[in-house]
């Protein structure tokens, strides 16, 4: 009976440090994104109709380890003058009352924190500015390993009239809503 106690508790070791020398022994950090495979869209109502655009042009400073994401960083710098509405506004867009991208031609993304919330999920808070204006924003982030490399994928909804988009006689949410959703799909690739 105490041999087979023993037996079952030295087994039970082994696969204890079995577990923590796997998890140490994969541990993964990301340090860069791959563009190609990386995306920032939007979604948004004109005239309460769905409308989807995108930002052709973005770049990411990031260094994240599932395994440790309170230390994780990530900044992001999308380039406001690669909107693509899906047609002729791209241009309007740009345009003083919307991004005033001459004045302004970038929208920032800093990361303050991130925190687990279930398996291969988090919680991240950050900054967001554009047109000169930050506020804080809060956001699920859920994340995919695949092989080498990993999908970071997420929404957050952002409220136009924080940001001055839309100036003037678009102030008004009656042509174009003050909901605008970003959505984003990183991948990036992992350094063991």
């Amino acid at each position: 009976m105490i041999k087979k106690l023993l037996y079952k508790s030295s087994f039970a070791l082994s696969l204890s440090i079995l577990g923590l020398t796997s998890t140490s022994a994969f541990a993964t950090e990301y340090k860069s994104i791959v563009s190609e495979k990386s995306s920032i869209g939007f979604t948004y109502k004109q005239m309460g109709v769905g409308m989807d655009g995108s930002f052709k042009k973005f770049t990411a400073q990031i260094s994240f380890d599932p395994a440790k994401p309170q230390i994780a960083k990530a900044a992001f710098d999308i380039d406001l003058t690669s909107i693509d509405t899906g047609g002729p506004a791209d241009e309007e867009a740009q345009g003083k009352a919307w991004f005033n991208t001459k004045v302004f031609p970038k929208a920032t993304f800093v990361a303050t924190q991130i925190k687990p919330t279930t398996s291969n999920q988090f919680e991240v808070t950050g900054n967001l500015t554009i047109k000169g204006q930050t506020r804080e924003v809060k956001f699920p982030l859920k994340y995919v390993p695949q092989g080498n490399s990993g999908s970071f994928t997420g929404s957050v909804i952002m409220h136009r009239a924080d940001f001055s988009i839309g100036e003037g006689s678009w102030a008004k949410f009656d042509v174009v809503a003050n909901d605008i959703q970003i959505n984003f799909n990183i991948s990036a690739v992992s350094i063991k």
